[in-house]
């Protein structure tokens, strides 16, 4: 199933790359990726799902196709708005939201700004706390002053991706390498705003998502990766505990990269979120 690739322009003037797959009239469910991901992330899920859906994945400002900002313009309430932009411009009056990590914090912020919008709310591996404090934050600062901006070759991009994330599939590996890099002047570069984005995650406050989880008006289901760094158990636990809305699981094997680590439970537990909400008649 190929996608339909378009473009819309946010209240910034920025032009903002988007994705979409299966039914142009079924009911909406937009993905947001994470921090260095891009839209097509989300490839393995959309094939596993019903093509009655119609799918939107951003490339989210600073990512894949989209145009570059402003380091300072790399932060939640930005992303947000890109989103109501991105609502507004496909006309959607209720959809439902899927995002992870650095997407899992903007769609959680995007629940708590527009109330009544979404008809659910799936969170993969993060909640709040998560990009402030504990190993994963800390791993996320050290990968961002760290991270080279050019590569002498494919292999030393390989050998790369290898390193920083040992558990990835193979799928998972060669979609990074498709989608996030690019051969320009005998190197192998980023094809989003590396530096951009490092000095953003090195110097903005990560936002407070507890007045989100707290908030949350529609079912939502928070899945975390039973390795991972990011999301502590006991955080999951408190949001269950915080707000009736709340389900929760946990992927055996997974890091903080679930879609990629285990796409298929990923995928399974997502279809089984989708089907049980109670979706109006289109």
């Amino acid at each position: 199933m190929h996608p339909h690739s378009s473009f819309f322009t946010n209240r910034a003037g920025l032009n903002l790359h988007v994705l979409r797959w299966g039914n142009p009239n079924g009911v909406p469910l937009v993905l947001l990726h994470g921090l260095r991901a891009y839209a097509q992330t989300w490839e393995s899920l959309v094939e596993a799902l019903d093509p009655v859906w119609c799918v939107y994945a951003l490339d989210q400002r600073g990512r894949g196709l989209s145009d570059w900002a402003p380091p300072a313009s790399y932060h939640t309430q930005s992303y947000v708005e890109d989103l109501e932009d991105f609502v507004s411009h496909a006309g959607l009056r209720h959809f439902v939201l899927l995002g992870h990590s650095l997407g899992g914090a903007n769609a959680l912020e995007y629940a708590r700004q527009n109330p009544g919008r979404l008809l659910g709310l799936i969170i993969e591996d993060i909640g709040p706390g998560s990009s402030s404090q504990g190993d994963g934050a800390a791993r996320i600062r050290r990968e961002m002053n760290q991270t080279p901006l050019q590569f002498d070759n494919w292999e030393a991009a390989r050998a790369f991706w290898q390193m920083s994330r040992p558990g990835l599939s193979e799928q998972g590996l060669a979609s990074r390498l498709a989608h996030s890099m690019k051969a320009s002047a005998g190197a192998i570069t980023w094809r989003h705003d590396q530096q951009g984005i490092a000095e953003a995650r090195l110097s903005i406050e990560p936002t407070d998502l507890w007045p989100a989880v707290r908030a949350l008006d529609c079912p939502t289901l928070f899945i975390r990766g039973a390795r991972s760094d990011f999301l502590p158990a006991t955080t999951l636990q408190a949001m269950r505990d915080s707000n009736a809305q709340v389900r929760t699981a946990e992927v055996a094997d997974a890091s903080h990269y679930v879609h990629d680590d285990q796409s298929e439970t990923f995928n399974r537990l997502v279809i089984a979120f989708l089907d049980s909400l109670a979706i109006p008649s289109q």
